[in-house]
């Protein structure tokens, strides 16, 4: 009898990188030199990358082939996961070129598309083209016309293909990010435009479907009779750098929690799709973003339970060491009320959830920098033990850094006076499988490239979230705070976040 592999099925299931030619704009950016080239070089190491590819940086730098290749060289030594070998480079190397133009200026979308003519049959990549906005979101709606003009994108054709991988932010709000859909609607459809949020790229939180919906004894508690409470923390132990700018404008709700940790919400909330296609996933999780309570626009309004609070850090110390406070940095107002902190109460108003509290809170120098979601289960009924002597038994998901799963529960210790001690079942990524995971832009790359937009965000998913957040940030801008700074740097916020848990036995899980 011949031996059946059990993978087998799993293979066919698995999509591989198309050829193509990938064109970066913004290429002489910080997000290409740390991210991008290095992700597209570790999958050149590891085999992934598909046997006919070549990529074209495009930026307004005055740059050769050979200045672009060696700033690539350069980043790849400094920023890849895996060791720099000669012998690949002088091969990878070959397939990168750059293309100096202005992203409005027409002259060069002419001269862009004989070269990538010339290098489609240089390189056998069948016409397929993958364009990455590396660039502020200003520059999309501009971009993506001019390839239209230029007939650089196929609307209409699957064969050849073309695709945007359109960084993060997608919009500034909801008005913004739907005339933003409507421009760039004009020359996509909605199967070429690929929302990236590098969370989602994140091995972990891929393996948050696995994990719920392939282990019974999990999915079958995954409800409000055994969940008391859901937290969700991303956590930083970073200032704005020299971000000043572009967080003056945007603030933390924008920035990190609009996308990032509502699509971690989705994820963990989320009812099993009918398949595992991109559309059946996409589908669950916009009808969570859709089920949770808004906010309410007066906020005197009692009868909505949900709740979100605001943070600006001061100055304080990080490991030991001074640190400016955010109104000290560089491009930021004397009385900015821009906040760096954000936590609220959230909930999601159907059968699964209907009264689980969902806490989440992000923030800028924090005493550490982690992401991680918590499931808090009920208290088991106090007639057998006291229960002030148990804990109550907590599931954590770390997505970053040292990606792991753990399980606390109650255990006796050993000896004759048979105290009660919690215990946790602890499974390491790195440790078990022996690796560190991939980077989350070289699945997030893999998939653009086979055409599989399941780690990307749908249009309906992006203003299910804006449109939670409108009336908060309307409030915000328009209402000046007048006690910030209101944490200390390397604390864990201000103390104005533990009133979403006031009236309850509830507390922000220590990290």
């Amino acid at each position: 009898m011949a031996f059946e592999n059990p993978l087998k099925e799993q293979e066919q299931e698995f999509k591989r990188a198309e050829s193509c030619l990938m064109v970066i704009f913004g290429a002489t950016g910080d997000l290409t030199a740390r991210k991008l080239v290095p992700a597209l070089y570790n999958l050149a190491v590891e085999g992934q990358l598909p046997p006919h590819f070549a990529c074209v940086g495009f930026a307004r730098r005055d740059k050769t082939h050979e200045d672009f290749r060696e700033d690539m060289k350069s980043a790849i030594s400094k920023y890849s996961r895996h060791s720099f070998d000669e012998k690949l480079w002088d091969s990878f190397k070959e397939q990168i070129f750059y293309h100096k133009s202005a992203f409005d200026d027409d002259k060069g979308y002419e001269a862009l598309k004989p070269l990538l003519n010339d290098l489609d049959e240089k390189f056998r990549t069948n016409g397929n083209r993958a364009y990455y906005l590396a660039t502020p979101p200003t520059f999309f709606p501009g971009i993506i016309e001019k390839l239209g003009q230029h007939q650089l994108v196929y609307k209409e054709s699957e064969e050849p293909w073309s695709r945007v991988i359109i960084e993060k932010p997608f919009g500034y709000d909801l008005e913004s990010a739907k005339k933003l859909q409507r421009d760039i609607s004009c020359h996509l459809n909605e199967k070429q435009i690929f929302r990236i949020d590098h969370f989602l790229g994140k091995e972990t939180v891929q393996n948050l479907l696995v994990f719920r919906f392939s282990n019974p004894i999990f999915e079958s508690i995954w409800n409000n009779k055994h969940v008391d409470h859901v937290q969700i923390t991303v956590s930083e132990d970073i200032g704005i750098g020299t971000r000043g700018n572009f967080f003056e404008a945007s603030g933390l709700l924008r920035d990190i929690v609009q996308n990032h940790m509502m699509q971690l919400l989705s994820l963990i909330a989320m009812e099993p799709p009918n398949n595992l296609s991109a559309e059946a996933i996409h589908d669950e999780k916009v009808k969570v973003l859709e089920s949770l309570r808004h906010f309410p626009k007066n906020p005197e309004d009692s009868h909505d339970e949900s709740a979100i609070v605001r943070g600006q850090y001061g100055p304080g110390f990080i490991e030991g060491r001074p640190v400016k406070g955010y109104r000290e940095e560089e491009n930021v107002a004397e009385d900015s009320s821009v906040e760096t902190f954000a936590a609220m109460r959230l909930l999601i108003d159907n059968w699964r959830w209907a009264g689980v509290p969902f806490y989440m809170r992000a923030g800028k120098r924090l005493p550490k920098k982690v992401t991680e979601i918590s499931i808090a289960f009920r208290d088991a009924p106090g007639y057998l033990f006291k229960k002030n002597s148990i804990d109550q038994n907590l599931l954590v998901i770390r997505i970053q850094p040292n990606e792991a799963i753990s399980l606390k529960m109650n255990c006796k210790v050993p000896g004759i006076s048979s105290p009660i001690q919690p215990v946790k079942m602890d499974f390491r990524y790195g440790s078990y499988f022996g690796a560190s995971p991939p980077e989350a832009y070289e699945r997030l790359l893999c998939d653009c490239m086979s055409g599989d937009s399941t780690l990307f965000a749908r249009i309906d998913e992006v203003l299910a979230s804006w449109k939670l957040f409108s009336n908060v940030l309307h409030k915000w801008e328009n209402v000046k705070e007048k006690d910030f700074p209101n944490y200390q740097a390397g604390t864990w916020g201000p103390q104005v976040a533990d009133l979403l848990m006031k009236g309850t036995k509830r507390k922000w899980r220590l990290l």
